[in-house]
């Protein structure tokens, strides 16, 4: 009896062992990658502000320089904003049940790719300047750079 039950479990355990490994079989495969192309592009617009009198240095046609660069990291920033959206954090200190500090701030992280100027003025003491970012252009740049893909077929060998 003790022979039959050891050559029983002895047998239960080949033939699992045997399914185990019938079932972790790996195959070789070719996998081929077709690129998704969504149906529309939006395109977004963006304007950034800088005051010109305000800027660091006391050479007039410098200061207006230092504007448009400020305007147009603005109008990045404000592109960020609209791809990305915005972070906000508040904290809120009590004592006694009264508000001592109330703090709100707030953050934008990310990289903008294919943005164009569309218009850079001066309006009075105030530098603008006018982004636009095609969605499609971004698209465009992304292919070559990253090659974005799903997959097309695979062929096991």
């Amino acid at each position: 009896m003790l022979k039959n039950k050891s050559s029983l479990i002895v047998f239960i355990l080949a033939a699992a062992v045997t399914l185990l490994t019938g079932c972790s079989l790996v195959y070789d495969k070719h996998v081929q990658w077709q690129t998704i192309k969504p149906e529309n592009f939006p395109v977004l617009y963006a304007v950034g502000y800088a005051p010109i009198s305000q800027q660091a240095s006391t050479n007039k046609t410098q200061r207006m320089l230092m504007a448009l660069k400020a305007s147009k990291i603005a109008a990045y920033a404000e592109l960020a904003e609209q791809v990305y959206g915005q972070q906000v954090n508040s904290q809120v200190s009590m004592s006694d049940l009264l508000i001592n500090n109330d703090q709100l701030t707030s953050s934008i992280q990310g990289v903008i790719r294919g943005a164009k100027v569309v218009k850079s003025y001066p309006a009075g003491d105030i530098y603008a300047t006018e982004l636009s970012l095609d969605f499609e252009d971004v698209y465009t740049i992304y292919q070559v750079s990253q090659n974005q893909k799903e997959i097309k077929d695979t062929i096991y060998f």
